[in-house]
């Protein structure tokens, strides 16, 4: 799934160090995260969206399109 937490990190001036203090997690896991590498929990991305002011649909993009019925 692709995210675009490095940019809104980026914007708010966090290290990864530091989003990953506010969010209780290893600046490992942000790193991991941000090179689509792993995919975070809900209840984690959810506190992403809320530290960064916006729905987890702003981070996540997720291009996956249900099959068509038959």
């Amino acid at each position: 799934m692709k995210n675009r937490l490095k940019l809104l990190r980026a914007e708010h001036g966090f290290s990864q160090g530091a989003l990953a203090a506010k969010l209780g997690v290893s600046r490992q896991t942000i790193n991991a995260v941000e090179t689509d590498k792993y995919d975070p929990s809900l209840p984690l991305a959810l506190r992403m969206a809320k530290i960064f002011g916006v729905a987890v649909d702003a981070i996540f993009l997720d291009d996956w399109e249900p099959a068509d019925a038959e």
